[in-house]
């Protein structure tokens, strides 16, 4: 069964389940999972706990020795089973089913997992142990929500602030959730509970955002300007190569462009995105970008592409990175006319 991480805690009141699979490209998020999870048994009575990291040349065996229950007092145990890659293997499969299909109230797995691709998640083992047991899946909140998980955050420590001040500290840890976190406990720290100004917001939080070539694209095909500003100059602050950056750019943009003619041909939106591979919630940003962009745009978006491309291999002489962001401007709502 499929749980979100706010439903965890309701779930563990009514008692433990054996097996939980703790998932998601949120790592702060995984560990306050597991955390909750391994407080819960404790309070149950599985005082004896053994922990199995699985990595090369790990022997799928001690699962099922560790589960075994052959302790000298019998008693009940949690087996932390962590599995960094999210890859267990053939053997690895064959122990996970193996332990559905014995499973015992007097053993409880906790199975700790990063972010799984989609292949991962249509795998028979991993759809077993969905159908075994609890899987929470922990995905860091977009930079729309991010505000919300943030006041969220202050709530519990008796703290408040406006709109405003949620939004500043949004975009200074985007990207970066651990660090959002730490500032959050920060503020405890600094000032009373209550209200907390936008001026003291501002004087206590760090621009600790991490950027990648994702939030690139996304912010690209929303036509967000000062997200795409924000991460272009992280990208940069970071080292991140610029052929990387323009290679991410360029693939967006080839979509569109490609879309665009597909659908002016007459075919259908849902066959052009599964032509494309277009998927999940990409749909929308495309679909969006779809309506705000004109093939004229994207004609000339092309062209500026191919331009940066010979600045970066040496060939034209310009800043590539005032490039990217110029081709960033061209890309957003107000700079085109979609009917055109």
């Amino acid at each position: 069964m499929l749980i979100k991480g706010e439903q965890l805690p309701g779930q563990l009141e009514k008692g433990l389940k054996p097996l939980y699979v703790v998932c998601g490209d949120a790592p702060l998020l995984v560990l306050e999972a597991a955390d909750t999870i391994r407080m819960a048994a404790r309070q149950q009575g599985y005082t004896e706990r053994e922990v199995l990291t699985v990595l090369s040349g790990f022997d799928w065996g001690q699962l099922a020795a560790a589960t075994c229950n052959l302790s000298l007092f019998g008693g009940q145990k949690l087996v932390d089973l962590r599995l960094p890659n999210g890859k267990p293997g053939k053997d690895g499969s064959a122990a996970l089913l193996d332990y559905c299909q014995r499973m015992s109230p007097d053993n409880v797995l906790l199975l700790t997992l990063p972010q799984l691709d989609w292949k991962e998640e249509k795998a028979s083992w991993f759809t077993t142990l969905a159908q075994a047991g609890i899987v929470v899946k922990l995905d860091a909140p977009p930079l729309a929500e991010l505000p919300g998980w943030i006041a969220g955050r202050l709530r519990r420590q008796h703290q408040q602030a406006d709109e405003q001040g949620l939004r500043f500290m949004a975009e200074r840890v985007e990207g970066n959730l651990l660090a959002a976190h730490q500032e959050i406990q920060k503020l405890a720290l600094l000032y009373p509970e209550g209200h907390i100004s936008n001026e003291q917001i501002r004087n206590a939080v760090l621009n600790v955002a991490r950027y990648d070539v994702d939030d690139l694209r996304e912010a690209l095909l929303a036509g967000d300007l000062p997200r795409l500003a924000r991460t272009l100059e992280g990208l940069h602050q970071e080292g991140e190569a610029p052929v990387l950056v323009l290679w991410a750019m360029t693939e967006e943009i080839r979509t569109l462009a490609q879309a665009k003619g597909s659908l002016a041909r007459g075919q259908s939106q849902d066959s052009v995105f599964r032509e494309l591979r277009i998927w999940g919630p990409r749909q929308g940003l495309v679909r969006k970008a779809l309506l705000t962009l004109n093939g004229r745009v994207l004609k000339e978006a092309l062209t500026q592409a191919a331009r940066l491309d010979r600045c970066i291999k040496g060939l034209e002489n310009a800043d590539v990175w005032d490039g990217f962001l110029r081709l960033g401007l061209l890309l957003t709502p107000r700079q085109n006319n979609p009917r055109q």
